[in-house]
Parts: C-alpha cells; structure tokens; sequence
C-alpha cells in the first residue's frame, strides 16, 4: 500500500487532475447559466420576472450545455472516487500522472465538441469512451488489488 501524504507525487497528481476536474465542473455550470441569460430562457418563472425572458424548458443550445454539465457530473466524481482509491494501490508515478492527465484532457475535449455541435461524431464519443475506459480500468485495478491483498 503507498504512502499517503501531501508530499507523495501520486497525491500530488491526483489533487491536481482532480482540481482542474472540479474547476471545469465550475465553469461548464457557469456556462449553461450564462447561456440561458443571454437566450433569455430560463426555467423558473420567479428568473422571467428578474431578467425578462421567457420560460422554455426544451431550449435546444441550452439543453445541449445542461447535458454536457450532467455528463460530467455522472462521470467526474467516479473519476474522483476511483483516482483516490487507485493511488493506495501503489502504481507508477508515470502511469498514473499518464491516466490522470488522458482522463482530464478528454473530458475537457468532450465538453468542448458537446457544447460546440458543428465538430463532428466521433469526436465527442471518443473523448467520452477514453475517460470511461480510464474508469473502469482503475476500478478493477482498485478491486483486484485489494481482493489479492486481503
């Protein structure tokens, strides 16, 4: 089982990949509010009387950002879970830092050709099926680790 402290390179890794996640998780939420201002469409009367727009439950640009919000909300905190639980195992430096930053790279790519629809398919299936590939990997690696260790 690895050391863990602040001063191990894994939790450095691992807190910085998680950090930039959880900032991205920020502004991508911040983008679907900004862009039901700027549509005027919102989905609470009491935000029409505040900011005179309508409320419209289906508009397309917005849901396309929504979706791309929900998206990493179901798959940045799994990331989170099995990144934590992957570096008691003990793995390589490179390795890890590698995932890590794959895992990073492509959700930020796939929130970037999800809310632009003009980049084509398979971009965005790419960019969603490499970080769950990542997921899946650490998570057996997690279970194996510790079945085999117990």
């Amino acid at each position: 089982m690895a050391v863990l402290t602040v001063t191990n390179p894994l939790i450095q890794v691992y807190i910085i990949h998680s950090a930039v996640l959880a900032l991205k998780l920020i502004a991508v939420s911040s983008m679907t509010g900004y862009t039901r201002l700027t549509r005027r469409v919102f989905a609470n009367p009491e935000d029409v009387k505040n900011f005179r727009g309508v409320v419209k439950l289906d508009d397309p640009v917005v849901e396309r950002t929504r979706r791309a919000h929900m998206n990493d909300l179901e798959n940045i905190p799994a990331f989170w879970i099995l990144g934590a639980l992957y570096v008691t195992t003990g793995p390589g430096l490179g390795w890890t830092t590698l995932l890590f930053r794959i895992f990073t790279v492509c959700r930020i790519i796939h929130t970037v050709v999800y809310v632009l629809p003009v980049v084509p398919q398979p971009s965005r299936a790419i960019a969603y099926g490499i970080p769950y590939i990542i997921n899946w990997y650490m998570g057996i690696q997690v279970v194996s680790y510790y079945i085999n260790n117990f």
